[in-house]
C-alpha cells in the first residue's frame, strides 16, 4: 500500500443469495471503483473484527443480514466504539442498524410511518386490519415474518417482535441517500414483484417526506436507504430506514445517475477518513 492512499476494508458477503437481486456483482463493481482513489481489501462479515486495525477505514457493504451473525455483529460495532475505527456506516445510525424499535418510535411519535406496536396491550391501537404483519426487530430480507389474523395476535407478541396492519399499498418507492444528500429513487410499480424496480422521478413532497427520516437519524456521514409505500389514500408511510448496509441496485440507474452517486461516495468516504 502507498502512504499517499487511504486504505479500506471493505465488508461484504460475496456468497450470499438475495431473492431478486446479485450483491456480489454490486459489490465487486462498487469495491472496483473505490479501488481507483482508495487501496481496497475485501472480506466476509466474520473477519472484519480481526482486521479492521490494519485499516485507515471500513465500509460495510453488502454482507447480509446480521441476524445470521448477531453475537459477532454486536462485538464487531462495540470494538470499533472502543478503539476508535472509523466505519462507513458509522455505527452512531439509529435506524435498523440497530434494530427496527424505531418503528415503534416514530409510530408512536406521530410520524408518517406503517403503525407499529411491540407489546400485545398496545394492539388496540393498530387500525383495523384483515392480516397483520408479525416480524422480529432483527429482521431483514423478510426472514421471521409472519402474516396473522387478528384473533392470532396476542399469541404472537412475545420476545423481541414488531406488529403492524397489513396495508394493500400501491407501490413501495426506495430513496437513496449519502450522507444527508439525495442521489436516486426507484420504484417497484407491482407490489408482488419488490425488486423489479424502476426509475422513480419524486416531487417536492416525496423527497421533503425522505429528508426528514434522513435529518431525524443524524447520520453526517455514510449510505442510507428510505423506504416506503404508497397508501391506497396516496400517503408515503415508512417501511423502514435502512442505514447499515442498504442495497443500491446501482445496474438499475443510468451511467450519469451512477456516476455521480459514487463520486459522492468517493468524496464522502475522504471527508470521514481525513
Amino acid at each position: 500500500m502507498t502512504a499517499a492512499r487511504l486504505s479500506i476494508l471493505y465488508v461484504t458477503d460475496l456468497g450470499y443469495e438475495a431473492k431478486g437481486r446479485r450483491y456480489c456483482d454490486e459489490d465487486i463493481r462498487l469495491s472496483g471503483r473505490l479501488r481507483e482513489d482508495f487501496d481496497i481489501a475485501l472480506c466476509h462479515p466474520l473477519d472484519a473484527a480481526r482486521l479492521m486495525g490494519s485499516f485507515d477505514g471500513v465500509v460495510v457493504r453488502n454482507s447480509g443480514p446480521v441476524l445470521h451473525y448477531q453475537r459477532e455483529y454486536e462485538a464487531f460495532r462495540a470494538l470499533a466504539r472502543r478503539t476508535g475505527a472509523r466505519l462507513y456506516n458509522p455505527p452512531t445510525g439509529h435506524g435498523d442498524m440497530a434494530g427496527k424499535q424505531y418503528l415503534v418510535e416514530l409510530s408512536a411519535a406521530g410520524f408518517p410511518v406503517i403503525p407499529t406496536v411491540d407489546r400485545a396491550e398496545d394492539l388496540a391501537r393498530l387500525p383495523q386490519a384483515v392480516e397483520y404483519v408479525v416480524k422480529p426487530k432483527t429482521g431483514a430480507d423478510s426472514i421471521g415474518m409472519e402474516f396473522l389474523p387478528p384473533d392470532r395476535l396476542t399469541e404472537a407478541v412475545h420476545g423481541e417482535v414488531l406488529v403492524q396492519p397489513r396495508i394493500p399499498f400501491r407501490y413501495e418507492v426506495s430513496f437513496y441517500f449519502v450522507d444527508r444528500d439525495f442521489q436516486y429513487a426507484l420504484y417497484a410499480p407491482r407490489p408482488e414483484r419488490r425488486w423489479e424496480l424502476e426509475r422513480y422521478e419524486p416531487g417536492p413532497a416525496d423527497l421533503e417526506f425522505a429528508q426528514r427520516f434522513i435529518d431525524w437519524n443524524t447520520l453526517d456521514h455514510g449510505i442510507q436507504r428510505v423506504d416506503a409505500c404508497r397508501a391506497p389514500d396516496g400517503e408515503l408511510l415508512l417501511v423502514e430506514l435502512e442505514d447499515l448496509n442498504p442495497y443500491l441496485s446501482l445496474d438499475l440507474v443510468e451511467d450519469g445517475v451512477r456516476e455521480a452517486f459514487v463520486a459522492r461516495m468517493k468524496a464522502s468516504l475522504r471527508d470521514l477518513l481525513g
